[in-house]
């Protein structure tokens, strides 16, 4: 007998390491890394670069997907980001 839950695929994290690049390439990088995923699958982001504070929630925002800054250190942010049904808000019936 199966149990409901043996239909859910086990989600997967992955860590993408951007330490060192600069704007564009966090964001750019990052947006290549979320389109392999698949809803409820996390990624957790590596940068050193400042701006990603800003590039990658605002890609984020446009994605649909959840963020989350789970470290920020003088040198180093740390973000997971979940993979959702990929609707972002503009997709959404007004």
């Amino acid at each position: 007998m199966r149990t409901p839950f043996a239909i859910f695929a086990p989600m997967t994290q992955t860590k993408l390491d951007l330490t060192g690049l600069k704007c564009p390439l966090p964001a750019l990088k990052t947006r290549k890394a979320l389109k392999s995923l698949k809803p409820g699958d996390r990624l957790e982001v590596h940068c050193t670069d400042p701006l990603s504070v800003i590039d990658i929630p605002n890609l984020i925002r446009e994605t649909g997907d959840r963020v989350e800054i789970t470290e920020q250190a003088e040198r180093r942010i740390v973000f997971l980001i979940e993979k959702t049904d990929g609707l972002s808000p503009a997709d959404l019936p007004s």
